[in-house]
């Protein structure tokens, strides 16, 4: 599975409170979920609009912060999640990505503004990737919100608004929990 679609999943796991298991079933479970745990994603708080979390992926910590859309338009029926997320890993650093909850049209190009700077994400499936994830997330820093433009199904043009508040604090707890090497 791609690694960014991998944390959109884990990423909506955070956000979720687990749901009850009838206590034959959570019994049953235990060894299974026991061994899977140090997998789990781990919550490092909540910031505002933004959750910062931790996940083992191939034995190494991998560190990411994300929000969900605060507003999409037009409305989608059947669209999914709109998540934006943040990720810090040992072989890479602020990787940007966008989950559309659609799938884009082949070739893509998604534009994502920040204040009166507009940053080109490209495209693959359903997610969309900072081309300078670096810049990116400086400018996340700075900004208040970050709207997306994107083609959509249908050749409609698709906008997604994301609060950047709590987005520093979020980013730094990351950066805290996985420092570059």
């Amino acid at each position: 599975m791609r690694p960014i679609l991998r944390l959109v999943l884990l990423a909506g796991v955070v956000a979720t409170p687990a749901v009850a298991q009838p206590h034959k079933a959570a019994a049953a479970a235990k060894p299974a979920a026991a061994a899977s745990a140090s997998n789990a994603p781990k919550q490092l708080g909540k910031f505002e609009d933004w959750v910062a979390a931790t996940h083992q992926e191939s034995g190494a910590t991998v560190c990411y912060a994300f929000t969900r859309a605060q507003s999409s338009a037009p409305s989608l029926p059947g669209r999914g999640e709109v998540v934006l997320t943040v990720t810090e890993r040992p072989t890479g650093r602020d990787a940007v990505a966008i989950s559309a909850g659609f799938p884009y049209p082949q070739g893509a190009t998604v534009t994502v503004q920040v204040d009166q700077s507009g940053y080109d994400f490209y495209t693959a499936g359903r997610n969309a990737f900072a081309r300078d994830g670096k810049a990116a997330v400086v400018a996340f820093q700075k900004g208040s919100r970050a709207i997306a433009r994107s083609p959509g199904p249908k050749d409609q043009q698709i906008t997604d608004t994301f609060s950047l508040t709590g987005f520093s604090a979020a980013y730094a707890a990351t950066v805290k929990a996985c420092p570059p090497k």
